[in-house]
């Protein structure tokens, strides 16, 4: 007897085994990078932290930056429904900030939690990148936000791309930093920022006053 397989299982199979392929080479790339850093890292060594044939990394991938640039809109995509819940839930300007710092420092930290436990030095270079167009984007929802949030509270005059990009900077910073202290704490690095960008903001709104 013939058995016949549905050719949209056998599509959602195949599709399935690609997502796979390219999630293992991904998190391959994560735990290889953190481990020895980007710029010694090479193909061979990423390959080598996967079950995969080489052949196989060159069906997704033709070099390490596309897997890194992979990895950072990765990291995006999934950072910006934190974002989005920030934005629905923060109902003043030190509530979004606390919040929009304590989703991105706790996001940092659970990216590089495998690093973290294996004490590798180079953990900081996973992260949410700044200069890709999806950040480019999430920049431009960020300025959009502080710009309603001001408004409501007399500050709309404020310049909101200094300030976006004094936010986005310093939360890059700082996370960096926090990924490199023992314990790693998230919630202190998020009362330092949201406490420091707060008092900024209130001394910006004193001497335009």
């Amino acid at each position: 007897m013939t058995i016949t397989v549905d050719p949209e299982i056998r599509m959602g199979k195949r599709a399935r085994a690609k997502e796979a392929n390219r999630r293992a080479i991904l998190e391959a790339a994560r735990i290889v990078f953190a481990r020895i850093g980007y710029e010694a890292t090479n193909i061979r060594d990423i390959i080598r932290e996967t079950n995969l044939a080489s052949g196989t990394f060159y069906n997704y991938f033709k070099s390490k930056e596309e897997v890194f640039e992979a990895i950072a809109n990765d990291s995006v995509a999934r950072f910006r429904p934190l974002l989005q819940k920030v934005r629905e839930e923060a109902t003043d300007l030190e509530s979004y900030l606390h919040a929009a710092y304590g989703a991105y420092f706790n996001f940092l930290a659970e990216e590089n939690g495998s690093a973290i436990e294996a004490g590798t030095p180079h953990m900081s270079l996973i992260g949410v990148r700044i200069d890709t167009p999806e950040m480019e984007t999430v920049s431009e929802e960020i300025c959009a936000d502080l710009e309603l949030v001001m408004d409501k509270i007399g500050l709309g005059h404020l310049d909101c791309d200094y300030i976006t990009a004094a936010a986005i900077g310093m939360a890059r910073e700082l996370g960096d930093h926090m990924l490199k202290r023992r314990p790693v704490d998230a919630e202190g690095a998020t009362k330092f920022a949201s406490n420091l960008m707060l008092a900024g903001i209130e001394a910006l709104a004193k001497s335009d006053a």
